[in-house]
């Protein structure tokens, strides 16, 4: 297995429309495993895209819970489990996760009791092997996983990750304000994926908005990272390689790759990679 990073869905936020790219999920093959970061909508059919089974997932992290970054969870196990999935995954996110898993078995018990009944399937609920994500590190057989609380009111409990495993190391911003001190917590890193956001899009956005006030647009703001401060970032962690994801906005017209790239360029001259849909980083 290739030491690798699958950026299966970069748009920021939970809608899409025609154009645009899909929300939030990460595919990270290191050190002989497969590790899922955030569960958005269009996660399974892009984990399958990768050419990785439902079944092959050896664990999940969610960063927070908003619906873009945790949405299709429910719906990934259980397509796993109709897939042949019958062993407890670790799933490690924020406290709610555990409501949330809880919910949507109730929601589906109509058909896993049936499933269970009339076609001999291992019992659905502790497929999802629930923990708690906090700060600190831990080690899951042979990667090191550290956690810093990130800056995304008025979410608390959002999480920073990096992977360290054999020599190489990932680390996933996750949806943050410019916080200063991810260079640190970035620092050498074989490769950086952090959100981004262009302002003058953010205006262009909540423009069209029908059904967001001034509300939407101060916590995009407010909790997001602009684009140059990303390159900054990276240019003070020195990190080997910048790839960047959660785009906001995402799949505007007025909005190309040339305006991205010239905002992380005034601290940045290294590796970058506009993320999209499907994009593979090797490490």
């Amino acid at each position: 297995m290739t030491n690798s990073v699958a950026l299966m869905g970069v748009k920021g936020g939970p809608a899409i429309r025609p154009g645009s790219h899909m929300p939030t999920a990460i595919l990270l093959r290191l050190a002989g495993k497969t590790v899922l970061v955030d569960a958005g909508l269009g996660v399974t059919r892009g984990i399958c895209d990768q050419g990785v089974p439902l079944t092959g997932i050896d664990m999940i992290f969610i960063t927070h819970l908003h619906s873009d970054h945790y949405l299709e969870l429910g719906p990934l196990l259980h397509t796993a489990w109709t897939a042949g999935l019958n062993r407890p995954v670790p799933v490690i996110g924020p406290a709610g996760l555990a409501a949330y898993w809880a919910g949507f078995g109730q929601s589906m018990d109509f058909d896993i009791a049936l499933r269970v009944r009339d076609e001999g399937r291992c019992d659905f609920a502790p497929l999802a092997q629930i923990s708690a994500l906090a700060e600190g590190v831990t080690d899951y057989g042979g990667i090191t996983v550290t956690a810093m609380r990130n800056h995304h009111p008025p979410i608390t409990d959002s999480y920073a990750l990096r992977f360290d495993a054999m020599g190489k190391s990932v680390v996933l911003s996750g949806d943050t304000a410019y916080l200063p001190q991810m260079a640190d917590f970035a620092s050498g890193a074989d490769l950086l994926v952090h959100e981004a956001m262009l302002r003058e899009g953010v205006e262009a956005l909540c423009a069209r908005m029908t059904n967001g006030d001034e509300r939407l647009r101060q916590h995009i703001l407010n909790s997001h990272t602009d684009a140059a401060d990303v390159g900054r970032i990276a240019a003070d962690a020195g990190v080997r390689q910048l790839a960047l994801n959660h785009f906001v906005p995402d799949g505007d017209p007025d909005f190309t790759d040339a305006h991205w790239t010239a905002e992380v360029r005034k601290h940045w001259s290294g590796p970058l990679f506009l993320g999209k849909d499907g994009m593979v980083i090797s490490l």
